[in-house]
């Protein structure tokens, strides 16, 4: 029996204009059910003067304000007695879940089981776009806890006929390969090199292993870190983007982009230095809208919602795959975007020059970075550790030279200012497990700011 091709495709394949009704009559009912149900947003449209039965469509949210996690953060307790985003009584909340907060204190979510099954089809759409069908078998490396990615990922298997394998972490034994021969895992890129390394120490050649694909999702990653996974292990990797704020985009096969599931969030980019919004193409932050249909229930929803993350639209034409919702470019985070020289640069940057395919060769993949201030004229030095395979054996000229050629790439901006020597660079070769990431819990932050 062929692989399905779509989980819905009356929806995922429907033109524009179809696909426009359906979106802006969920923009009325998610406006109206968020004035009578949320305590924040009926204060919020009061308190701007906003009408909602104003708002008609989704173009009318482009004249809407903007809120962000600090607003959350602001409308909940300690700082009010109760959760004022809380849109359900108590009696319907089905989960409780919390953003990490690694920017302040965590932002609380109220999920109904409506919200599950809506945050289900999300991750199902995307798996199935992939090739996910009936009969696979899939590790799922990512955490099972107060983030809701797992547990959603989870629940779409079911409705696909998919088996959950699920480990939690990438260092779980050889033998679950060898005994239930998953074909498929999902975890971040340096997971997934953690788990190549473990196998191949383990006898298995993880090209070997009978995994016929790779999901990465929980952090943005460069084009060549993902080419190298998919080399040592010989199959594709698929990008996923998700959130407990209900972000959950997916890249179907053809990789030209992830795939935004219009009919159940609204998405649109904002540039905040212009305070406006942007046409297709151009980067921005990521501006998200929950959307529920007629007499659906939302335990947290958001309209207009500041995600912090950037990325660009790159079609919403209909993609080589048939699907016919928007595509995006990979985000990145805003938290791990610096200003350096009089240029931008970002986490993703520091990591294509670390996995230009040469230095692989050397390399384990392990890698930290951080910016220190240097000299009176506010220089900068980037200085990045990474963890070699054999410290006598490491080409460390030839490292640092593709490094610096990989991390500036075509970016004219930091080409600028490492001629001008407003930004330099320091390598330090670390043997494994002497990285500073290596001693600490959750999920590292690569790239570190520690200029005073």
């Amino acid at each position: 029996m062929p692989a399905p091709r779509y989980s819905n495709e009356a929806i995922e394949t429907a033109d524009r204009t179809a696909l426009n009704q359906v979106i802006d009559e969920r923009v009325r009912y998610t406006v109206r059910y968020a004035y009578e149900h949320s305590p924040f947003y009926r204060s919020w449209f009061d308190g701007n003067g906003i009408d909602p039965a104003s708002v008609r469509n989704h173009e009318d949210l482009l004249n809407l304000p903007i809120i962000s996690g600090k607003t959350i953060r602001a409308n909940q307790p300690p700082g009010t007695a109760d959760f004022l985003f809380r849109s359900v009584d108590w009696e319907e909340v089905f989960t409780i879940h919390e953003t990490s907060g690694t920017s302040g204190t965590p932002k609380a979510f109220f999920l109904t089981w409506e919200d599950w099954e809506r945050y289900a089809e999300k991750y199902a759409r995307a798996f199935v776009s992939q090739g996910f069908s009936r009969g696979d078998r899939v590790v799922i490396c990512t955490t099972y806890g107060k983030n809701v990615g797992a547990n959603t990922m989870t629940l779409a298997a079911r409705g696909i006929g998919m088996t959950i394998i699920p480990e939690g972490t990438c260092r779980f034994p050889v033998q679950v390969i060898e005994r239930f021969h998953p074909t498929a895992i999902v975890g971040s890129v340096f997971k997934l090199l953690t788990l190549a390394r473990d196998l191949s120490a383990g006898g298995i050649r993880p090209s070997e292993s009978g995994i016929a694909r790779l999901v990465a999702g929980g952090e943005s990653f460069a084009p060549e870190s993902r080419a190298y996974v998919e080399e040592l292990w010989g199959c594709p990797v698929h990008n996923t983007y998700g959130s407990t704020e209900g972000t959950m985009c997916g890249e179907c096969d053809r990789h030209t982009g992830l795939h935004v599931p219009e009919d159940l969030v609204h998405l649109d980019i904002y540039d905040p230095a212009l305070k406006s919004f942007v046409p297709d193409g151009e980067c921005g932050r990521i501006v998200l809208s929950t959307l529920i249909g007629k007499r659906e229930h939302c335990g947290t929803l958001l309209i207009n919602y500041d995600t912090e993350d950037s990325s660009a639209v790159i079609s919403r034409e209909r993609c080589a795959c048939g699907r016919t919702h928007l595509r995006i470019m990979n985000p990145t985070r805003d938290a791990e975007t610096f200003q350096a020289g009089g240029a931008s640069l970002n986490r993703i940057d520091v990591e294509r020059g670390v996995f230009q395919r040469e230095n692989m060769e050397y390399l384990t993949g392990e890698y930290e970075s951080f910016l220190y201030a240097c000299g009176r004229r506010g220089e900068t030095v980037l200085q990045v550790s990474m963890e070699v395979l054999d410290p006598a054996k490491t080409d460390r000229d030839g490292i640092r030279d593709r490094f610096i050629r990989g991390f500036i790439g075509k970016n004219p901006f930091l080409r600028k200012a490492h001629d001008e020597g407003s930004l330099t660079f320091a390598f330090r070769f670390a043997e494994p497990g002497s990285l500073e990431i290596s001693r600490l819990a959750g999920r590292p932050k690569r790239l570190v700011d520690r200029r005073t």
